[in-house]
């Protein structure tokens, strides 16, 4: 079902985003409003934040929709999916896939021509209202990253990155999370098909050390 049935209706869920960011101290440096889903790459200061974010703003626009066109109940089908995004190696990959994802859908031919993303901002096109860049595309330069989101990413980061959001598991190179598995004790890729074995373990502060991760993609 469509979330976003009018332009105002986008324009109010992006003003939800950027006070609801700013009150949690989420920096967002990418997103993209498609028709039933939204794609948001961001830095919060501690997971927590990250979920308070997500869960306001899932609730105070449904609160609108409903208001607005009519309706009752839940507009969202479950909880939001997310991943930590290795900064080096993904970030701009990220970047790149979320202000890609018209284009791919085939509703334009362009990634400037949609104007529900932060492909203005990130390409300097536009001020940076909502948007706070990442570190890796300031780097780069407004120029450069504009073509670059030009270029086709590659299939395998597009796996990989889907992959790792639907599964939860941290987007990183191989010797990454190589680190990771040995530094938290836990399995933080995809595995075999299978019942998981039952075990209860409080989350560990190293998964979200700031040092190893930066950007936690939710979509």
């Amino acid at each position: 079902m469509p979330c976003f049935r009018t332009e105002g209706d986008h324009t109010v869920y992006l003003s939800l985003l950027r006070q609801l960011s700013a009150a949690h101290q989420c920096a967002v440096h990418a997103y993209c409003l498609m028709t039933n889903h939204i794609h948001i790459l961001l830095t919060p200061p501690s997971p927590a934040s990250c979920i308070a974010l997500m869960h306001g703003l899932a609730q105070r626009y449904a609160q609108y929709f409903n208001r607005r066109h009519e309706r009752t109940g839940t507009l969202w089908e479950g909880r939001f999916r997310s991943c930590l995004v290795q900064s080096s190696s993904y970030v701009l990959a990220c970047c790149r896939y979320i202000e890609m994802n018209p284009v791919r859908a085939g509703m334009v031919a362009h990634p400037s021509m949609y104007p529900w993303s932060s492909y203005a901002e990130n390409s300097g096109a536009a001020p940076k209202v909502l948007v706070k860049q990442h570190g890796e595309v300031s780097a780069l330069g407004a120029a450069a990253y504009a073509t670059m989101v030009d270029e086709a990413l590659p299939a395998e980061f597009v796996r990989r990155i889907r992959e790792a959001t639907n599964g939860g598991y941290p987007l990183a190179t191989d010797s990454d999370l190589s680190s990771l598995t040995a530094v938290t004790n836990r399995r933080i890729r995809p595995g075999r098909a299978g019942r998981p074995k039952q075990k209860k373990s409080a989350p560990d502060p190293d998964l979200f050390n700031p040092d190893l991760f930066s950007g936690g993609a939710a979509s």
